[in-house]
């Protein structure tokens, strides 16, 4: 490794997880081969990047090119979730650098109690996500007999149904946060810890009506399939939220770390 390049981190795990190395022909965000430094009983999975093009000016520029960051953080993930497929792994943040290797085998020996505690609550569980998503004319309250206006001026009639339409949609949202409630609540039994999620922008996540559910639930991997099955069977019993299942996943959402001390790479 030269002084030309950076050290990206993509994951960590137990130096018997990782074996005889990273997968063949994997590359990360920069193309680079992927491959595995070990130290202090830990392997992190990392690859060598241009230091020229990802010091911090540099980066910042790449993380306002909305193209490049959408490449970067799929080959980012990918990586990871090839190093899962050999064993259990904490998943680390996107543009996590380090001056070079040694730098990082120093970092494992000083967190080998933080990641040996996240890999342990982790053993033998993964991740699914499931959001839920509904029309809110499903939920709005059932007609009423409606106010006589006769008599009214044009604008106070106006300004009623303006209050009588918030008033229904604040109704539609409480019933329908009310079921998605009742949706965690069973699907929490299943899971050993829960990560809630605020909703992603509809703008961005491209859906319509309402997100009412968006969480991370960590599955011990014996109970996956009665998971599966509890999503399938609750959007049978509740046809009006649309629910979605995602996973497995590395556990993104349940082995975050305290931000170590950063280092110009």
């Amino acid at each position: 490794m030269t002084g030309a390049e950076a050290t990206w981190l993509y994951a960590v795990t137990t130096a018997d997880a990782a074996g005889a190395g990273a997968p063949a022909a994997l590359t990360g965000v920069a193309g680079e081969p992927v491959r595995v430094v070990e130290g202090a009983g830990l392997a992190a999975v990392v690859g060598s990047v241009p230091r020229s093009d990802f010091d911090e000016r540099a980066l910042r520029a790449h993380l306002e090119d909305l193209r490049w960051l959408e490449r970067a953080a799929r080959a980012h993930h990918q990586v990871i979730d090839a190093a899962a497929g050999t064993g259990q792994v904490i998943p680390l943040r996107f543009a996590t650098l380090y001056h070079d290797d040694d730098r990082v085998r120093a970092m494992l020996e000083q967190r080998r109690a933080d990641f040996a505690a996240a890999l342990e609550r982790v053993a033998g569980r993964t991740e699914w996500g499931v959001k839920a998503y509904v029309d809110p004319r499903a939920f709005l309250p059932d007609p009423g007999e409606e106010e006589a206006a006769g008599g009214r001026r044009p604008g106070a009639a106006y300004l009623a149904r303006r209050r009588a339409e918030r008033q229904e949609q604040e109704t539609a949202h409480l019933r329908a946060s009310e079921r998605a409630e009742e949706i965690h609540a069973a699907l929490a039994g299943q899971a050993v810890a829960i990560a809630e999620h605020p909703p992603q922008d509809a703008s961005l996540a491209a859906y319509e009506g309402w997100m009412v559910l968006n969480n991370s639930y960590l599955v011990p991997d014996d109970r996956a399939d009665d998971f599966s099955a509890a999503v399938t069977a609750l959007g049978e019993r509740f046809p009006e939220i649309t629910l979605e299942l995602s996973g497995p996943w590395p556990p993104y959402s349940f082995t975050a770390l305290p931000r170590p001390d950063a280092e110009e790479p």
